[in-house]
């Protein structure tokens, strides 16, 4: 059964308190269904030339509260949040919260963390990729328990929590979305999530050629592949998300698609089907969102809040469709 789509979009930073309630509210009466940020911490300086990543001067989880309280249907979430950055019972307690305030808005990312500089710069131990990842199961777990309303016991590798009920409860879990893009997460995610966010292969620890070069239609079909393995029957229930990182609306696709592909090391017939690309005009960016659906599954494709006015028109056109 083919899925209807949703589009979210995810800002990293505002320049004033009343910028990041207007993107909020914009986003909700755009037609978006998710309103997102990322996770991360350092500001300006070596370890996020390291990392080759944009610079986010906001706190998640206080902004997802505030837009939140901007908004009134639109779901807040974070894609995702890095369990090795947030004490667990902690964090259990701090979605519910955002999660009851919001009235049910809340959708939860989770995953295992991938920046190396912005762990080290923040002085966190970054563990082995299978022990990030067992830690950000045993964080889900630890969530769950907190929603059930029973008594929390949980004596896991990297989480040990007992003799207490979590509160608030909100009235249900929220939808839960993991992301990744190596095989043991997107196994995972088909196995736990009921949002798999597809992203490239950053085992490298920072943005770069080799991280875009796994999420080629090529390589998002293996990852596809892998979700599937993971999820086994319930893979028809998934949704499956892709940030379209690169989107230009433009008459000059070909140029556009030449400058990203010496940047990757990628062709730009590469980079015109690449599944995280979105080049070309309105109606030629509509048709590839549709033919991405049928190809791969994909109805849930998340925009960069610099795309947020180019984009409208193409929310506004496929929304719910």
């Amino acid at each position: 059964m083919t899925k209807p789509f949703r589009f979210g979009l995810q800002a990293y930073s505002s320049s004033s308190p009343s910028d990041w309630r207007e993107l909020a509210k914009k986003t909700e009466d755009l037609g978006f269904s998710s309103f997102h940020l990322a996770d991360h911490y350092v500001g300006e300086g070596p370890a996020l030339e390291a990392a080759n990543h944009p610079l986010q001067n906001l706190a998640a989880l206080p902004a997802m509260t505030v837009a939140a309280e901007a908004t009134d249907s639109i779901r807040i979430g974070c894609r995702v949040l890095c369990c090795d950055y947030h004490e667990p019972v902690v964090l259990a307690k701090e979605v519910a919260t955002i999660d009851w305030f919001s009235e049910g808005r809340l959708e939860l990312g989770l995953g295992a963390g991938w920046i190396q500089s912005e762990y080290e710069a923040m002085g966190i131990q970054m563990m082995s990729p299978g022990k990030r990842i067992n830690k950000m199961v045993e964080t889900l777990d630890l969530i769950r328990q907190h929603y059930s309303g029973d008594q929390i016991n949980l004596d896991g590798e990297y989480i040990k929590a007992s003799g207490f009920s979590g509160a608030p409860t909100p009235k249900k879990m929220p939808p839960v979305m993991i992301g990744g893009g190596a095989k043991r997460i997107l196994g995972i995610a088909g196995e736990h999530a009921d949002i798999v966010s597809i992203n490239f292969n950053n085992s490298a620890g920072k943005i770069g050629p080799e991280g875009v070069g796994s999420g080629t239609s090529e390589g998002t079909f293996q990852k596809l592949e892998w979700i599937k393995a993971g999820a086994g029957d319930r893979f028809s229930e998934i949704e499956i998300e892709i940030a379209a990182y690169f989107t230009v609306v433009t008459d000059h696709s070909d140029v556009v698609a030449n400058e990203f592909a010496k940047l990757f090391n990628l062709s730009s017939s590469e980079i015109l089907n690449h599944p995280h690309c979105l080049i070309g005009q309105t109606g030629e960016v509509i048709e590839k969102i549709q033919q991405r659906r049928e190809e791969f599954g994909i109805n849930y494709i998340t925009f960069g809040g610099a795309a947020i006015d180019d984009v409208a028109p193409i929310i506004q056109a496929l929304s719910g469709t």
